[in-house]
């Protein structure tokens, strides 16, 4: 781990990535310690039905900046679990929409306490130190920069 941290922003994105691993590793693991089978990636979707009875995968795809592709796999593949279906929306008849199912929504309630440890966790880890406690306002203003201008459009500023 010193290599990354000696190398600063040269291998930022690595480092992230590397975190972001770890996470999504411990929070599936904490799954499975208590026999809940849920995987990290399934989170979105859930997270968008446990704040909505239906929601669009358009919708969810926009919210994340992800294509509407990748969420349409990953909504397909939850509709083979038996966890989510499709169907028409009451609020318009011409739009399809996605709907936790019986069983979707009994693991749903299963997951709801291991969101709310997750963010005591998390806010008790950011706590750690006075710097850490500024990570998700710091993450806010890279992604805010970021759509300002791109990290390729800034390494191609800085080339000679």
């Amino acid at each position: 781990m010193q290599f990354y941290r000696d190398l600063g922003f040269l291998v930022m994105g690595s480092r992230l990535r590397r975190l972001s691993e770890t996470f999504i590793q411990d929070v599936n693991q904490a799954y499975a310690q208590r026999g809940i089978a849920f995987d990290a990636s399934w989170f979105p979707v859930f997270y968008f039905l446990s704040q909505q009875d239906e929601v669009s995968i358009k919708d969810i795809a926009d919210a994340l900046n992800v294509s509407h592709s990748a969420m349409s796999q990953l909504v397909s593949a939850l509709q083979k679990k038996g966890l989510v279906k499709s169907v028409v929306s009451a609020a318009d008849a011409r739009k399809k929409v996605i709907t936790l199912t019986a069983k979707g929504k009994k693991l749903l309630e299963q997951i709801q306490p291991v969101w709310r440890a997750l963010e005591t966790a998390m806010a008790g880890l950011t706590a750690s130190g006075k710097e850490s406690a500024k990570i998700l306002q710091a993450l806010t203003q890279i992604e805010k920069a970021l759509e300002q201008d791109s990290l390729v459009n800034r390494i191609t500023q800085a080339l000679p």
